[in-house]
Formats: C-alpha cells, sequence, structure tokens
C-alpha cells in the first residue's frame, strides 16, 4: 500500500477542489493510505471527503498577504515545517503555494507529482506562488511527474515552463452520484415552452457572465422566449452590475441567479442548454457534469473545450470566444431544435467518457508508476 499526500491551498467551491475530493474518495483503498492536507481550512468541499480519508491543514484560516508571507520562506523550509510525516508519493493538486511546498521535500525515496488546473496566458501566471519565473522552474523540475487536465493547458503552460516529464488526464467526476442527484425535484418551476440556459460557476468577471446577460437580453429583444438561470455564489459586486443591467434592459423576470446548491446537477439536468461564457477555464467541470447528464453544451473555445466537445463540434458547439460568435452560436440552437436534439444525444454519449471508473483507473495507474512515467 501507498501512504500518499494530497496538498491544496483550500477545499472552496473551485472546480479543482471538487475534482480533488473526487479522487481521493474513488481511489483504491487497498491500493493507497491517504491523506489530504490544506494550508487553510476553509471551503466548503470538505464535508465530502470521505470518512476514510485523513485530513490536516497548516493553518485554521487564511491570512492578509499570505502568499507573500510564505515567499519568505524556501520551498523546503515551509515542507518541514507543514510535512511532518513521510509519505511514498506527494501531491500538489493546485499550481502555485501547494507546488511550491511539495517541491521542497528532501526525501530522495518519496514520488512528487504536481497538477496544473489553470491556463497559463501570462509568464506570471505560470509563476503564480513562487518568487520568481527561475524558482518555478526549478521547483517543477524536481516532480517526477507534472499532469495537466488538458492538452491546450499543458501546451501554455510549457511555454514558459518547460518540463519533460507531463501527463494529460481528464478531471475526476463522481459520475454515478452526478448522475443520481441529476434525478432529484428542483423547487423552481421550469418553463416548457421556453428555451432554459443554465450556467454554472463561481459570479466573477472571469467567467463572463455580463457577456451571457448581454446575450440573453439581444435574444430576447429579438423575440426567442428563453430564461438563463447562473448557478453559483461569488463577488456580490459584480453579481449586483450583471442584475443592475438586466434590470435596466426589463429583463429581470427572465434572468435568475439560483446562488450556491449543494445539488446543481438537478438544475442542470433540467435546462435545455448549458452556456459557457468564460474569458478562460482550465478543464471545465461544470461543462463536463452538463455532459454527464445529457444536457447540451454550448461555449466559447477556452483550454479543454475542443478535447472535451471535438475539434469540430462532434459533441458540443464550440465558439469563438468573444460576445458576437457566442450569440451566434446559442441563436444558432434555438433556430434549429432538430439541432439541439441532436447534441442533447451527444452530450449522453460523450458523457459517458467521463465515468468515474475510466478517469480513476488511469490516475491510480500513473501513481502506482511514477517510477516509469515517459520523460
Amino acid at each position: 500500500m501507498k501512504k500518499i499526500l494530497f496538498l491544496i491551498r483550500d477545499l472552496g467551491h473551485g472546480g479543482a477542489e471538487k475534482v480533488l475530493v473526487n479522487l481521493v474518495n474513488h481511489l483504491d483503498k487497498t491500493k493507497f493510505d491517504i491523506t489530504v492536507m490544506t494550508l487553510f481550512d476553509e471551503g466548503i468541499n470538505k464535508q465530502y471527503l470521505s470518512p476514510d480519508i485523513r485530513y490536516k491543514t497548516c493553518f485554521k484560516k487564511s491570512f492578509p498577504a499570505n502568499s507573500h508571507i510564505l515567499k519568505l520562506f524556501t520551498p523546503s523550509q515551509l515542507h518541514k515545517k507543514f510535512i511532518k510525516e513521510t509519505y511514498d508519493i506527494e501531491v500538489a493538486y493546485l499550481e502555485g503555494p501547494a507546488s511550491r511546498v511539495i517541491s521542497g521535500c528532501e526525501n530522495k525515496t518519496t514520488k512528487l507529482a504536481a497538477w496544473i488546473h489553470s491556463t497559463a496566458n501570462t509568464e506570471i501566471d505560470a509563476f503564480i506562488g513562487f518568487r520568481s519565473l527561475q524558482e518555478a522552474i526549478e521547483c517543477y523540475h524536481k516532480f517526477n511527474t507534472v499532469v495537466f487536465v488538458s492538452k491546450s493547458v499543458k501546451t501554455a503552460f510549457l511555454n514558459y515552463i518547460p518540463i519533460k516529464n507531463s501527463k494529460v488526464l481528464f478531471n475526476i467526476n463522481d459520475s454515478h452520484n452526478i448522475k443520481k442527484l441529476s434525478e432529484e425535484h428542483i423547487d423552481i418551476a421550469i418553463n416548457k415552452y421556453e428555451i432554459n440556459i443554465i450556467s454554472v460557476g463561481r459570479i466573477i468577471d472571469i467567467k463572463g457572465f455580463k457577456r451571457l446577460a448581454k446575450i440573453h437580453c439581444k435574444l430576447r429583444k429579438e423575440g426567442y422566449f428563453l430564461h438563463t438561470y447562473i448557478l453559483g455564489e461569488g463577488d456580490n459586486r459584480h453579481k449586483q452590475q450583471i442584475a443592475d443591467y438586466v434590470s435596466n434592459e426589463g429583463e429581470s423576470s427572465t434572468f435568475t441567479f439560483l446562488g450556491y446548491k449543494k445539488n446543481p446537477y438537478k438544475y442542470v439536468a433540467k435546462c435545455d442548454l448549458f452556456v459557457c461564457s468564460s474569458y478562460s477555464e482550465g478543464f471545465s467541470t461544470a461543462a463536463t457534469e452538463a455532459l454527464i447528464v445529457g444536457t447540451p453544451v454550448c461555449t466559447v473555445d477556452v483550454s479543454g473545450m475542443r478535447e472535451m466537445l471535438g475539434e469540430n463540434n462532434e459533441y458540443g458547439i464550440v465558439t469563438e470566444n468573444n460576445e458576437q460568435a457566442l450569440y451566434e452560436g446559442i441563436k444558432d440552437l434555438l433556430d434549429n431544435p432538430e439541432k439541439l436534439a441532436y447534441y442533447k444525444r451527444q452530450a449522453e454519449k460523450r458523457g459517458k467518457d467521463f465515468s468515474t471508473e475510466k478517469t480513476v483507473q488511469t490516475v491510480e495507474n500513473l501513481l502506482l508508476n511514477l517510477d516509469g512515467v515517459n520523460l
């Protein structure tokens, strides 16, 4: 049995945090003795950890300028401070501070792996959490392998930090539970005579909900019967700005903020179309979950979407990453109900490729064979 540690900043409601919980809960406990450690003891996803997962934390809560303070210490100093036990495998499950800490492991028999979830659009993105780009390069070269959640995330990262020992693996989803939860009743009335659009994510600028609101209002003015739902919480001021815009356009009753929901899947499953309007993504957990519950996806071209939906839109619609292109993609589906029905069938088909069994088995094989990763 391998003794393994996963380190992440916290277990908040982000995609990487959710995926980590899915992963550790489904790893074979006869093969792995698992510990999850957070830098800060915060996050909604902590409650979903299986009882047989050992949990540790470094700080009870985050504090001002924590990233700057952590950079005052070397990776090896941080590792000695936070990680007292010896593990066969140590995994930094999110780029940045977690990777910096794990890279400080000085035990030569311990295998190290790092997961990269976000797209490095700039050099600064590539070394976030590190003192400099050079330090990041030195630290990442200490890992036996670096795992990327999509090919495009890998390509962007390697532009700044060249790494030979790397893999691309899809995120872990609890597909059985997602499907089961998607069948539950919802507490809102869905109008079957409208096209119901849903989007999921933190309400922050990068998710592009403002441009989705503009598209919604434009389509309503053109006579399309649709209702858009946003699942998630975030920046209250940004949310209010969107709400004010929709109100000024006279569409408050057709654009609804649902807030955070413990079970988002039942809402996504009841809607006709999932839309991703983000300016940037790593590998969208929400879009993957939409496919699993059989909801068609229309998305702008962000990292991972063409891998998920096909280079030629085999399993969903991928548009250029701008407001006009996304508007045209949604409008085309509204104008062609048969196309929307086709992509519903394709979503159900593609969703099977993200089954828990397939994705977990791939990760287990990687972790058990870190000595033999392709360099």
